[in-house]
């Protein structure tokens, strides 16, 4: 009995196993082609439970359609192999536009393969078109000019190249962007420079394009709305401003140029032109004559040391004279009659007049002989009590003029 049953246990495991071998793995599903202009790539869907916790994966090839025909066996090219992805992309191989291929895809788990599923693509037929690549707008007045770039290949070459009948949709209205109205206005072109007619002047108006391709009715999808306004004649208050707005602009520029140029000139004036000078005892010794400016070149040392003696500065002496009040002064003596001309005599002294300092008198009261009376043949003089000083200005002050301050004598008498 129990020999029975390790036999139909047998049995069993090997038939589950034939049956395990021999079952088909699904295929993939829902395969189609994701394309723009030379863009292709081949899409699919798989369900992963037929695959338990199985990895799974794809492999697709593709060849040209004509060479099924042929008796040999085609060629296929390998486009993607052992991968794991649900899409395979057949950009890089330069399909031929007007092309027919046959694209084939498979799954693969442990060692087992799905049928393969074969899909029929001409990029000619089936391909997508794009839009324009780039739209622009500019304003001529009270028109607008559309410049359009041609939608591009995978090898940035120009879409006209594949479809030499390329065509644009423009559709324009006026207003936002946002604001379509209805009574939009529509235009067709093949050219890349197209001017909008029949506009308003200073007017908003919006823009979008389509490419088109009546051939196999192909169609793409339109561009971003771009706007701008349209343009007329200036009016006279706008010109008023314009002429103003650059009188003021030259203004300034005039104003800041004078001003820097000034500037400039009382900075070189100050530098190579000093306001402060040498005092003309300094440039005897430091310059070949008062005049000059040319420096005087060093000396001997034996007069080298002459000029680095030392100097002192003082200050500028300030003469002052102080005037006695007259109740202070004694009257002269009766029977003495002062000098009409208001000064008092000097002695007739010979070394008086070199000094240009003397005294008129050493004593205080006037000289009497032993008899009271004055001397015959002496000057009669009378001095107050406070010594007279004759000051000569010139030696004093030698910044003072040398015109004597009385014309007929250099020389007064003052008190100090």
């Amino acid at each position: 009995m129990s020999t029975a049953v390790s036999i139909n246990c047998v049995l069993m495991w090997f038939s589950s196993c034939c049956v395990s071998a021999g079952a088909e793995l699904a295929a993939p599903q829902h395969v189609t082609m994701v394309t723009l202009n030379t863009n292709y790539t081949l899409s699919w869907d798989w369900d992963q439970s037929a695959a338990g916790h199985h990895a799974v994966t794809f492999t697709t090839q593709f060849v040209s359609k004509y060479k099924l025909k042929s008796k040999k066996s085609p060629n296929w090219h390998m486009a993607c192999e052992g991968t794991s992805h649900r899409s395979c992309d057949l950009t890089e191989f330069s399909l031929h536009y007007l092309g027919i291929y046959m694209i084939r895809v498979r799954a693969s788990v442990n060692g087992n393969h799905s049928d393969w599923v074969q899909k029929e693509f001409c990029p000619d037929k089936d391909a997508a078109l794009g839009p324009p690549s780039k739209v622009d707008l500019q304003t001529a007045g009270s028109v607008l000019d559309v410049f359009i770039t041609d939608p591009v290949t995978s090898t940035n070459s120009s879409m006209r190249d594949k479809l030499s009948n390329l065509y644009y949709q423009i559709v324009y209205w006026e207003g936002s962007a946002h604001t379509q109205a209805s009574g939009a206005q529509m235009l067709d072109s093949s050219a890349n420079l197209v001017t909008l007619p029949s506009l308003k002047a200073w007017t908003w108006y919006c823009v979008r394009v389509q490419s088109r391709c009546d051939f196999y009715n192909k169609s793409s999808s339109f561009t971003s709305p771009q706007c701008m306004q349209t343009e007329g004649a200036t009016p006279w208050w706008l010109i008023f401003l314009y002429f103003l707005g650059s009188l003021v602009v030259c203004f300034t520029i005039v104003l800041f140029a004078l001003f820097f140029s000034y500037r400039m000139y009382k900075t070189v004036k100050a530098t190579f032109y000093p306001s402060s000078q040498l005092p003309l005892h300094f440039k005897e010794y430091l310059c070949d004559s008062p005049s000059s400016d040319v420096p005087r070149l060093l000396t001997p040392d034996s007069e080298s040391e002459l000029l680095c003696d030392k100097v002192i500065i003082l200050p500028e002496p300030v003469l002052e004279i102080h005037v006695p009040p007259p109740e202070a002064v004694p009257a002269p003596p009766s029977g003495l009659e002062p000098d009409s001309s208001g000064r008092h005599s000097r002695q007739d002294s010979s070394g008086s007049g070199d000094s240009g300092v003397y005294s008129t008198g050493s004593s205080s009261g006037p000289r009497q002989t032993n008899s009271g009376q004055s001397s015959a043949g002496a000057e009669s003089s009378w001095q107050s009590p406070l010594d007279l000083v004759q000051v000569k200005m010139q030696d004093m002050v030698p910044g003072l003029k040398t015109q004597p301050l009385i014309p007929d004598e250099g020389i007064v008498d003052m008190c100090v």
